[in-house]
């Protein structure tokens, strides 16, 4: 059973900094294509935030490029997100994706964040 374990969330102020953490159990990282974070603010549309795909690729978002970065462990089972120069905008629920590569789709349960002062 494949399980994503988001930590790190919280309050902070803006121009701020977080560090979200996900732990992946359940899938061999070799069958994991890609990797990363999904983030869904109060009735807007989940949108992507930063992503590993297969060959080390990343992909960020246009609205956190610059700000926050994304990095993984060398087994490839956990993956993070450090976000800096936090923006009230950037308040919303960030969770953690996992794609394998049978082309399933797994989710965290979502960790929290609120930029404001």
């Amino acid at each position: 059973q494949v399980q994503l374990v988001e930590s790190g969330g919280g309050l902070v102020q803006p121009g701020g900094s977080l560090r979200l953490s996900c732990a992946a159990s359940g899938m061999p990282p070799g069958n994991i294509v890609t990797m990363g974070w999904y983030r869904q603010a109060p009735e807007k549309q989940r949108e992507m935030v930063a992503t590993f795909s297969i060959g080390r690729r990343i992909n960020y978002g246009d609205s956190v490029q610059a700000r926050f970065t994304i990095s993984k462990n060398p087994a490839g089972s956990a993956v993070y997100l450090q976000m800096n120069s936090l923006k009230p905008e950037d308040t919303a629920v960030y969770y953690c994706n996992v794609v394998s590569r049978s082309g399933s789709q797994y989710w965290g349960q979502g960790t929290q964040v609120i930029v404001s002062s």
